[in-house]
């Protein structure tokens, strides 16, 4: 009887045992990511993008060089080519001369001369002829290294620009890739947490009432306020769309200054200022390799065309990664 109670005891603690077991809540799951973590993912990959184009930006400027410098260096070439052509044909005709019995041997000259007069005559005109051949000779050797140097400098820029081209293509892959892993991050959320997220300003300023610029910079600034609101396109430089550089670009071309459409190339376009001495106008570059640059309007704010969730808006001197300022004109 014992053995029996002993027994049901046992499993009624088993019994118990079990029911606390499945009460026990079970390890929870994940949880989704907030609006604030996606949203930094996707800024971290619309930034990979705007990365990507600027460097494209900065191919392009260099493959239009490098263009340049081919077609000067192939009109060297076909010069060269041309001038090579020319003393060829001036070897020819001594050559052929000779072969008709144009360049008599000195002791001919003495058996032939009644006029010692004529032959001194024939003798001085005989050594400038053979000095005109070596002359042409060497000149001819010196034309053909030179035209050999500039097909291989003709070459190797032909072989540049195939790299570089090669790299444009790798760039704006990068640049679609990343713009679309961004759209596929936004569209996992819910159409309400999504509208929640595209429609966010983090770290945009409230806009001033005025910018206290004045001369060609008081131009720039006018136009690059005016955009504020339009969309952010990868390269695109207006009249409704802008990437960075694509705005600072524009903005600068209304004070008369021309800029490169490349943010690191715009950050050797000018002299450096210190954050100290920042004036409306004056162009602020960010991360490092720079990657992108606004405008500074005054009051430790920037005007920038930021990423494709924001377009062109004001924020903090400070909301990125700060490098350094020019003062373009």
């Amino acid at each position: 009887m014992a053995h029996t109670r002993k027994r049901a005891g046992a499993t009624v603690l088993g019994l118990i045992a079990i029911a606390a077991i499945a009460f026990v809540p079970a390890t929870p799951a994940q949880a989704d990511p907030s609006i604030k973590d996606v949203k930094a993912r996707v800024d971290r990959l619309y930034h990979d993008a705007e990365a990507a184009q600027e460097r494209l930006h900065d191919a392009r400027i260099d493959l239009a060089d490098l263009r340049r410098d081919l077609a000067g260096l192939r009109a060297d070439q076909a010069r060269q080519d041309q001038r090579l052509d020319e003393v060829r044909d001036q070897v020819s005709d001594a050559v052929v001369r000779q072969l008709e019995g144009e360049g008599i041997s000195t002791v001919g000259q003495v058996v032939v001369s009644d006029d010692p007069g004529a032959f001194l005559d024939t003798l001085s005109t005989m050594s400038s002829f053979n000095d005109l051949q070596s002359s042409m000779l060497a000149d001819y050797d010196t034309q053909l290294e030179a035209l050999e140097i500039r097909q291989e400098a003709t070459d190797s820029r032909a072989k540049e620009i195939a790299e570089l081209t090669e790299q444009l293509s790798t760039e704006k892959a990068t640049v679609d890739e990343k713009l679309a892993e961004a759209k596929s991050v936004l569209s996992d959320l819910e159409a309400e947490e999504r509208e929640r997220l595209l429609s966010s300003r983090s770290g945009v300023s409230r806009m001033p009432s005025s910018v206290p610029a004045s001369g060609r910079a008081a131009a720039a600034v006018q136009y690059a306020m005016a955009q504020v609101g339009d969309a952010y396109v990868y390269g695109a430089m207006g009249e409704n769309a802008f990437d960075c550089s694509g705005l600072t670009m524009r903005a600068w071309a209304q004070a008369g200054v021309s800029l490169p459409h490349s943010s690191s190339a715009q950050y050797g376009s000018g002299p450096h200022i210190a954050a100290s001495d920042l004036q409306p106008g004056d162009l602020v570059f960010y991360y490092s390799p720079i990657s992108h640059v606004g405008m500074y309007i005054g009051n430790g704010m920037i005007v920038h065309a930021a990423n494709p969730g924001t377009g062109v808006a004001v924020s903090g001197l400070y909301s990125m990664p700060y490098v350094g300022a020019v003062r373009p004109g």
